[in-house]
C-alpha cells in the first residue's frame, strides 16, 4: 500500500509536468511535423501544428498556407502533405489537414 506522503508527491509532480506541458510552445511531435513541412513547402506562409490527442502525439491538426498549392485541388493539396508526412504517419492515429493558398 502506498503511503499518503508518497501518494501526495507522485499527484504534485504528475501536476508539475502537467503544468510544464500546458505551458510549453510545443510538443516534440509538434515541433517535428512542423520541420518537416517547413523543408517539403519552403514557400509556405503560415504553418500551425497541433497536437489534438491531449499530447500523446497519436491525433494531430495541420493548417498550412502555401503558394505551392496554387492550381491544385484540395485533394492534390492533401495528397502531398500525406506523401511529406508518410513516415509521421504510421504512428498516428489520425491527420486532419487543412490547406490553403494565400490571397495576395
Amino acid at each position: 500500500m502506498i503511503c499518503v506522503s508518497r501518494f501526495l508527491r507522485l499527484n504534485q509532480e504528475g501536476f508539475a509536468l502537467h503544468i510544464r506541458r500546458c505551458l510549453s510552445s510545443q510538443t516534440d511531435g509538434e515541433s517535428r511535423i512542423a520541420r518537416i513541412l517547413k523543408e517539403k513547402f519552403p514557400l509556405a506562409s503560415s504553418l500551425k501544428v497541433v497536437d489534438i490527442s491531449g499530447g500523446c502525439g497519436a491525433m494531430y491538426e495541420v493548417h498550412i498556407e502555401s503558394n505551392e498549392f496554387k492550381g491544385k485541388r484540395i485533394i492534390q493539396q492533401h495528397q502531398l502533405v500525406n506523401q511529406a508526412l508518410k513516415d509521421e504517419i504510421e504512428g498516428m492515429h489520425g491527420l486532419r489537414i487543412f490547406t490553403d493558398v494565400p490571397q495576395h
